[in-house]
């Protein structure tokens, strides 16, 4: 049986004056503007994966309280960025919604990535699907069962990455600078799945990843986890080293730890639900306690254990203030971050 996190969270509220019973003037407009009307979710990244799993789950729920049609629009490419380049650029009419990889975007950004052309802090977010904790895992065919083992086994790792600016190449280049890792990142995969596939053909020996994406690998005994991003360890994780904790047995140990607080707090944006800048007060205050709604549904909730899911909700202002923390870090930070993500380092 697969282990599942949940972290459960309570439904955002609406705050609009009341006039009547109990019932706004803005909030009748917005859902008689929603009610049979059609909302475009995108998703950033081709059908199957991860990202789309999550969509298809809350989707039916996502109707259910807005009283919309919700139509999924796969639309992969460029590490997911494309996909949210259109959600950022689309009517400010409320009728575009979409999960995007919020990490990866972030990085983009600080980067200046040709083609980044949004501002993480500008989208109105729904609210957050879930926060990834962030494993380190090696191939079974690799030999390698433990980070002492990577470490101390005398040769030069390959990991596997998606392409530059990538979650899963920022977590490679920056945890191994900070633990001196020797290793060689490979980067240009399409998606994770990729990767794996490349991991079982002895291609790759390690890859960093979301404990989620990484779990049916591990189940299936071809991927074991050696290291998480964690300051606490729970569930499967516990007895498997922290990044945290083999960072302050080094030299600059604090050092080492703050630029790693930085990396987490790219994990903290996750997966959420974004809209582009500009939606009218009350269509988004209304979209935003539709999504709350869904997330606690108690059906869906049910569904996501089902699937294998973690859950983390944060809802829609609580996202707001997490993505512009995540684009606001320390001078000395953000010059190391801009370098692993161009591939200087």
């Amino acid at each position: 049986m697969r282990r599942t996190f949940f972290k459960s969270a309570t439904a955002a509220v609406v705050a609009i004056t009341t006039l009547g019973f109990g019932t706004t003037v803005a909030a009748q407009d917005a859902a008689e503007f929603y009610k049979d009307n059609v909302i475009k979710w995108i998703v950033p990244y081709d059908p199957g994966g991860g990202y789309d799993e999550y969509s298809r789950i809350i989707i039916p729920y996502f109707e259910k309280y807005s009283g919309a049609r919700v139509d999924i629009v796969n639309l992969p490419g460029s590490g997911g960025m494309k996909g949210a380049v259109e959600i950022f650029n689309s009517p400010a009419d409320g009728l575009t919604v979409g999960i995007i990889n919020g990490s990866a975007m972030v990085t983009n950004q600080l980067a200046e990535i040709e083609g980044a052309t949004y501002k993480v802090g500008d989208y109105n977010y729904l609210g957050r699907i879930v926060a990834d904790k962030r494993v380190m895992v090696a191939s079974e065919i690799s030999g390698i069962t433990s980070f002492e083992d990577l470490m101390n086994n005398g040769t030069t790792e390959i990991v596997g990455a998606t392409g530059l600016g990538g979650s899963t190449y920022v977590d490679a280049v920056i945890t191994g600078e900070v633990l001196a890792i020797d290793q060689r990142v490979v980067h240009g995969f399409d998606r994770s799945g990729d990767i794996r596939t490349a991991m079982l053909r002895g291609d790759v020996q390690t890859m960093w990843g979301s404990l989620g994406s990484a779990l049916s690998g591990i189940e299936d005994g071809d991927l074991k986890i050696i290291l998480h991003g964690e300051k606490v360890a729970t569930g499967m994780l516990e007895g498997i080293p922290s990044i945290y904790d083999i960072a302050m047995t080094m030299d600059d140990g604090e050092k080492r730890v703050k630029i790693l607080e930085s990396w987490e707090a790219l994990s903290a944006v996750g997966r959420p639900v974004a809209a582009p800048p500009g939606i009218p007060e009350e269509r988004l205050a209304f979209v935003r306690e539709a999504f709350a709604q869904a997330m606690n549904d108690p059906e869906f909730v049910a569904s996501s254990l089902e699937s294998d899911r973690e859950l983390s909700f944060a809802t829609g202002e609580d996202m707001s203030r997490i993505a512009k923390s995540a684009t606001e870090l320390e001078p000395d930070v953000t010059e190391l971050f801009v370098k692993a993500i161009r591939g200087e380092i």
